[in-house]
């Protein structure tokens, strides 16, 4: 289900520059992992699926979200998965990392995927409205504090 994300753009924004991977302009609701994720056996490029055994978004479709995730691990063949995400209509709309791994950034390369790296993930959460442009990404938070400032959802 997607969410309606118009109310918290009115909110506080929080700006975070990182080092462009593949150049681009995306936004959409993110999916935050705190694992490493591995596209060729673990992204099925059929359903856009996470489907890794006992990961943290196993179960959950990535197609057209901001899939925010520490680095990628695993077979050269994920650049490929990727690929086919992107072929299939199902991959993610922009990939943040806090290091890029050279598999996931030839796979966002090869599928015009835009991806930035060296950015703290922990300051993304599952459901905030992300936009990324070049280097700018602006965050804004779906969770508020009673005081009217930011959660900290970690």
């Amino acid at each position: 289900m997607t969410k309606d994300h118009r109310g918290l753009k009115e909110g506080k924004v929080l700006i975070i520059k990182g080092r462009v991977i593949k150049a681009g302009k995306a936004s959409g609701e993110a999916i935050v992992s705190p694992e490493p994720i591995s596209f060729f056996g673990g992204v099925d490029p059929e359903t856009g699926e996470v489907i890794e055994k006992g990961h943290p978004l196993e179960g959950q479709k990535i197609a057209g979200k901001i899939l925010v995730f520490p680095t990628g691990k695993g077979s050269t063949v994920g650049s490929y998965t990727l690929y086919r995400l992107k072929q299939n209509g199902l991959a993610p709309a922009a990939i943040i990392n806090s290091r890029a791994d050279p598999v996931v950034a030839v796979g966002a390369i090869m599928a015009d995927i835009p991806m930035v790296d060296l950015v703290p993930c922990e300051e993304i959460s599952t459901g905030d409205f992300v936009e990324v442009e070049g280097d700018e990404i602006r965050v804004w938070k779906a969770d508020f504090g009673e005081a009217g400032g930011l959660a900290d959802n970690r």
